[in-house]
């Protein structure tokens, strides 16, 4: 989409306007600074989906929209986490983080930051493995995606 103000508000206001839910939302400069890329992540039946499509593409600011799900790609989410890390919780806590090929970025005597990348089911299973009481806060990004091998986006 074409990087000007004003024109992430309109694509919000189009699901707004038809009762379509956005589970996650990603926008950022590309390489071309006068575009942006738009990962947007929704869900509905094939027929919803094929509307939604199509709504978006009569918008002026959209210059492609593309289904990443139509074919082979690639999915990531960034995840910090801040969790209450004390006494023996440290090592397990440090434990779990390897696990899931996180990495701790900020200590302090109370408590750790944790940063990890992955599909929104790895995050999922890294939170369900915490102890729920430790978990001071969480933020994510939502999902960003690109084609596989050959597969781009071009405009």
């Amino acid at each position: 989409m074409e990087n000007e103000a004003g024109a992430l508000s309109r694509v919000a206001g189009l699901f707004s306007s038809r009762g379509y839910n956005i589970e996650s939302l990603t926008v950022a400069a590309t390489e071309d600074p006068t575009l942006s890329r738009m990962t947007l992540v929704t869900t509905g039946s094939d027929d919803v989906i094929e509307q939604i499509t199509k709504q978006l593409n009569k918008l002026i600011e959209v210059v492609k929209v593309l289904d990443l799900s139509d074919g082979n790609h690639i999915e990531r989410e960034l995840m910090l986490m801040k969790v209450r890390a004390v006494g023996k919780d440290r090592e397990e806590i440090k434990r779990m983080a390897d696990i899931f090929r996180g990495r701790i970025i900020d200590v302090t005597d109370k408590s750790y930051t944790i940063e990890l990348t992955g599909t929104g089911s790895k995050l999922d299973a890294f939170l369900d493995g915490m102890e729920r009481s430790a978990i001071l806060e969480t933020v994510r990004t939502g999902a960003s995606g690109i084609g596989r091998g050959e597969r781009i986006l071009k405009v």
